[in-house]
C-alpha cells in the first residue's frame, strides 16, 4: 500500500512539475503575443516621426536657400550700382557731389561686406540642417527595414506561437486530469499571487523558492512521500529533491 501511495504522489509531483512548465512557457508565449505588437507600433511610431523631422528639416533647408538667393541677389545688384557709381565718380567734378557719391559707395560696400558675413552663417546653417537631414534619412532607412524584418518575423513567431498553445493546451489538459482538484486548486491560487517559480524542491531541509528552512517534522513527512505538502515559510508547494535524479523533473513535459 505504502508504494501505491508513493508512486501516485510521485506522478502528482511531476504532472504539477509539468503543469507550471506548461504554464511558464504558455505564460511567455502570450507575453510574445501581446508585447511583439505594441513593440512594432512603437517603432512604427518612430519611423512617422522620423519623416515628420524630414519633412521640416527640407523645408527648413528651402527656407535657408531662398535667404542665401536674396542674399546673392542683393550682394549682385549692391555690386552693380557700386559699379555705376565708382563710373559716374569719375566724371563728378562737384566737390559736393563727389562726396555724396563717396558716401554712397562706402555704405554700399559696407552693406556688402555684412551681407557677405551672413552668406557666410547661412550657407554654414544649410550645411548643419542638411548633415542633420541625412543623418535622420539613414536612421529612417534603418528603421524601416528594421520594422520590415521585425514584421516577417513576427508573422512567422505569430504562426507557430498559436500553433504551439494549442498543443500545449492539450497538455495542460492531461496533466491536468492526474492532479486532484484541490491540489490544482491550490496550485492555481498559488500561481496568481507569488512569483514563479511555484513547484519547487526542498533540499538539505531547505526550500528552494524561499532558501528558508522548513520544520523537521515537516521534512520528515515530506520525505515520506504520503501527501503534497507546502512551504510554511513561502507556501509554495514543495517535494523532496531526493524523490528524484537531477533531470528527472527537467525533462517532463519536454
Amino acid at each position: 500500500m505504502g508504494g501505491e501511495t508513493l508512486s501516485l504522489y510521485l506522478k502528482q509531483i511531476e504532472q504539477l512539475a509539468a503543469l507550471q512548465k506548461i504554464d511558464d512557457e504558455i505564460m511567455q508565449l502570450n507575453a510574445f503575443l501581446q508585447n511583439a505588437p505594441v513593440e512594432l507600433g512603437l517603432m512604427q511610431e518612430r519611423s512617422l516621426e522620423l519623416q515628420d523631422n524630414i519633412k521640416e528639416l527640407e523645408q527648413k533647408i528651402v527656407q535657408v536657400a531662398a535667404q542665401r538667393d536674396q542674399l546673392e541677389s542683393d550682394i549682385e545688384d549692391a555690386n552693380l550700382k557700386i559699379k555705376k557709381s565708382k563710373n559716374k565718380l569719375m566724371m563728378v567734378s562737384n566737390s559736393k557731389e563727389h562726396q555724396a557719391m563717396i558716401r554712397e559707395i562706402d555704405n554700399l560696400e559696407k552693406m556688402n561686406r555684412n551681407r557677405e558675413e551672413e552668406k557666410v552663417s547661412v550657407m554654414e546653417e544649410m550645411t548643419r540642417q542638411e548633415e542633420i537631414l541625412n543623418e535622420i534619412k539613414k536612421e529612417l532607412a534603418d528603421l524601416q527595414q528594421e520594422v520590415s524584418q521585425k514584421k516577417k518575423q513576427i508573422n512567422q513567431r505569430l504562426q507557430s506561437s498559436k500553433e504551439r498553445l494549442k498543443i500545449l493546451q492539450d497538455l495542460r489538459g492531461k496533466a491536468e486530469e492526474v492532479i486532484p482538484k484541490p491540489i490544482l486548486s491550490r496550485y492555481h491560487f498559488i500561481r496568481s499571487r507569488l512569483s514563479q517559480p511555484v513547484v519547487v524542491a526542498v533540499e538539505q531541509g531547505i526550500c528552494k523558492g524561499c532558501n528558508i528552512s522548513i520544520p523537521p517534522q515537516t521534512f520528515n513527512v515530506l520525505q515520506k512521500g504520503e501527501q503534497i505538502l507546502s512551504c510554511p515559510n513561502c507556501h509554495r508547494i514543495i517535494y523532496w529533491a531526493g524523490h528524484f535524479a537531477e533531470e528527472e523533473l527537467e525533462s517532463v513535459s519536454s
